[in-house]
């Protein structure tokens, strides 16, 4: 397949050398010319001079890298000239044009999916895989949490370049996280009503919040507790989900899926040799992306599935302003 990569940063980097290794022919397009030369000295890439050139230049998709606060714009030129899409997480800095995009999509018959690449990873598919055969019962409550400290996120650049401390152009750990409000969605379903306080709360550089704290009530009635921060030294991301009949512990940094059931006794699935590759998931993603641009599959995170996500982030700010509990719209 002959692929458009716009934007690339570190993760339009990724996804050319990801599409390379799979075989695929990959044209480049970034605002930042240096970037584009960082991509361009691996003589694979052909690295074109503007959109509009990218979009004409016989390509069958376009994997959209940018900003948020771009990606809307982007995708829709994209849809426009005939190609299907991967929109990197979230879908949109702001909910408010996401619409026009997924009807024009629909009315083209073209694909949008969004680059959720936890979903691929097996250690959380074993998760999800334990809930829908009720390990633990019935799910009552749930810990998730992220944390990793912003400026070490890119080595070699300097964090105040990243798009992340611009809330302009969609950055904030909201946004950035949204990792756990989809995967959260995915295990648990319809999220009714959010409490939130999100705040700046560190030295760091910016304008947007680099902690937030939230509270979640789903349709099921499971109430989720999820924090979520720029500001840990120490990468974490994990996951508790509390059963009737036992606990389910998710840890990505260890790899592992632990089930403790009621009377005590431990199962600990270590993932760690399946996942020793952390670019494995993001491999896996580009293949399943392929797939259904091929065969016309609905991708596992389409554009009305990252919308749901991107509503929660939205209800969540609205409800630190206002210090109350929201309805998800």
């Amino acid at each position: 397949m002959r692929c458009l990569v716009v934007g690339t940063g570190s993760i339009g980097q990724r996804h050319s050398r990801n599409l390379l290794a799979l075989g695929h022919d990959v044209l480049a397009w970034d605002v930042d010319p240096v970037r584009l030369r960082e991509l361009a000295v691996t003589g694979r890439v052909e690295v074109i001079s503007s959109l509009e050139e990218g979009f004409g230049a016989g390509v069958t998709a376009a994997l959209i890298c940018t900003p948020p606060s771009t990606h809307v714009k982007v995708a829709l030129g994209a849809v426009r000239a005939g190609l299907d899409v991967l929109v990197e997480k979230p879908i949109a800095h702001s909910s408010d044009g996401v619409r026009v995009l997924l009807d024009e999509a629909k009315r083209r018959e073209r694909m949008v999916m969004v680059g959720f690449n936890l979903r691929f990873l097996p250690s959380l598919r074993r998760v999800k895989e334990l809930l829908d055969n009720k390990c633990v019962g019935e799910v009552l409550s749930v810990r998730a949490e992220f944390g990793s400290y912003l400026p070490d996120w890119r080595p070699g650049r300097d964090y105040r370049d990243n798009y992340a401390v611009r809330a302009e152009l969609g950055g904030g750990i909201l946004l950035d996280a949204i990792h756990e409000l989809d995967y959260l969605g995915w295990l648990l379903g319809e999220v009714a009503e959010v409490i939130c306080t999100a705040e700046h709360r560190s030295a760091l550089a910016g304008d947007t919040e680099d902690l937030a704290e939230i509270t979640l009530r789903f349709r099921s009635g499971v109430l989720a507790q999820v924090h979520l921060d720029y500001l840990q030294r120490v990468y974490r991301r994990n996951l508790q989900v509390i059963g009737d009949r036992g606990v389910i512990l998710w840890d990505y940094p260890g790899h592992s899926v632990t089930v403790q059931g009621p009377q005590g006794e431990t199962v600990r699935d270590d993932l760690s040799a399946v996942e020793a590759d952390s670019n494995r998931m993001y491999m896996d993603e580009l293949a399943h992306f392929v797939e259904c641009v091929t065969r016309r599959n609905t991708p596992l995170v389409d554009g009305r599935e990252a919308l749901r996500s991107l509503r929660i982030v939205e209800t969540a700010k609205r409800s630190s302003r206002e210090r109350r509990w929201v309805s998800v719209e």
